[in-house]
């Protein structure tokens, strides 16, 4: 059962990789700003990719907790440090996107910010799931 339904205005072209908003109601769970790092809050990679994919692993761990799952993602803000590294490593962030979250876009925001508080984080993400009533 899916957890949200896509918001899409008549006559506006449907966005690639998320969506222009959404409406769920059910339990809801919210992520702190979560980083690249592991378990032991060590930066086991420094590239964005590599931490990107860490940050969606650790995002899933928390989720997890609350019995959510990738499917309850309802939205993200992204807050990156390189907005040129970003869009050079499209591919590979896909690509780890989709391996791990599957073809759910929630509504989302990616923001170039000029530090985050851990100086070797290269990505910290927020993320809002919802899980519907019925399948509590």
């Amino acid at each position: 059962m899916s957890a949200h339904q896509s918001l899409l205005p008549p006559g506006w072209p449907r966005p690639r990789g998320y969506s222009n908003g959404i409406a769920a109601s059910g339990h809801m769970i919210f992520t702190a700003g979560i980083v690249g790092w592991d378990e032991n809050e060590i930066f086991q990679r420094h590239d964005l990719p590599g931490q990107f994919r860490q940050v969606l692993e650790n995002t899933l761990a928390v989720l997890a907790e609350a019995g959510a799952g990738p499917e309850h993602i309802v939205r993200m803000t992204w807050y990156i440090t390189d907005r040129k590294e970003y869009l050079a490593s499209l591919s590979d962030i896909g690509a780890a996107y989709s391996e791990l979250l599957g073809r759910n876009f929630p509504a989302m925001a990616v923001v170039e910010v000029t530090g985050l508080v851990e100086a070797a984080a290269k990505v910290e993400i927020e993320t809002t799931a919802v899980i519907p009533a019925a399948s509590r």
